[in-house]
C-alpha cells in the first residue's frame, strides 16, 4: 500500500465521500441532541401536569367540603357548617393556586429544541463552506 504525500490533493470523489461521512455523523449527533432536549422538555411538562392534577384533586375535595358545609348548614343550623365552609374554601384556594401555577408554567414551556436549531444553522453554514 502506498502512502500519500500530505501535499498531494485528494480526488473529488474522496472529498465528496468524506463530506458525506461527516454530514452523516453530524446529522446523527444532531438527532441525539434533539432527543436529549425533547426528553428534558417532556420531563418538565410532566412535572407541571402533576401540579395541575394535584390542584384539580384538591379543588374537587374542596368542592365536596363546600357541599358538605351547605348541607350541614341548611340541615342543622349549627356552627359546624362554618368550620366546614372555612376548610372547604381553604382547600379550593390551595387547589386553584396549584392549578394556576401549573398552567402558567406550561404556557411558558418552550418545546423548541433551541440548541439543536442553532447547531443545525451552524451545520448548514459549515456544509456550504465545505462545498465551496
Amino acid at each position: 500500500m502506498q502512502m500519500r504525500n500530505s501535499n498531494e490533493e485528494r480526488s473529488l470523489g474522496e472529498l465528496f465521500s468524506e463530506l458525506a461521512s461527516a454530514t452523516s455523523t453530524l446529522i446523527q449527533k444532531e438527532m441525539q441532541l434533539a432527543k436529549v432536549e425533547m426528553t428534558r422538555t417532556v420531563a418538565n411538562a410532566g412535572r407541571e401536569v402533576a401540579f395541575v392534577a394535584a390542584g384539580g384533586a384538591l379543588a374537587y375535595a374542596g368542592l365536596l367540603a363546600l357541599v358538605a358545609a351547605v348541607m350541614i348548614g341548611l340541615d342543622r343550623f349549627i356552627p359546624l357548617w362554618l368550620s366546614a365552609l372555612i376548610v372547604g374554601l381553604a382547600v379550593v384556594g390551595l387547589g386553584y393556586f396549584l392549578i394556576q401555577k401549573g398552567l402558567t408554567a406550561l404556557k411558558n414551556l418552550d418545546p423548541t429544541p433551541r440548541q439543536t436549531v442553532e447547531t443545525l444553522k451552524e451545520d448548514k453554514e459549515w456544509a456550504k463552506e465545505q462545498i465551496r
